[in-house]
């Protein structure tokens, strides 16, 4: 092997990158004012910054039961869950049920998180 060759594969590097975002103070205050209240059956996590997508929430993570392997649920990371499978307001809060568990749904994107909601409604109201 030339000397370039082991410089070559010397210098290669590998790139990870975390998707994350930091929660701004209203964020954290609804956060914890929905952690205050008593969800039966508890919660997964608490989602913030929330838009509806193929029926799935995306949002930005919070006290997630189970972080994971690599922490790729930890906190202020961009989640999305499976297929909503029911919708219900619970005090001033949406609690989504999907095959991963039971999330509370904190605060909406700006401009598009709460007419997603409002269209997800609206597609569940016809199918039932």
């Amino acid at each position: 092997m030339s000397v370039l060759e082991k410089e070559e594969l010397m210098s290669a590097e590998i790139n990870i990158e975390y998707h994350c975002k930091s929660l701004s103070d209203f964020q954290l205050k609804r956060i914890l004012r929905a952690m205050a209240y008593r969800y039966s059956p508890p919660v997964t996590a608490y989602l913030s910054d929330v838009f509806i997508t193929s029926e799935c929430a995306v949002g930005i993570v919070f006290g997630h039961t189970e972080p994971g392997q690599f922490e790729q649920r930890a906190d202020g990371h961009i989640l999305q869950t499976s297929c909503i499978e029911h919708l219900k307001k619970v005090g001033r809060y949406w609690v989504i049920t999907t095959a991963e568990g039971r999330f509370v749904l904190t605060s909406f994107k700006r401009g598009l998180g709460r007419a997603s909601l409002r269209a997800l409604i609206a597609t569940m109201i016809k199918t039932t």
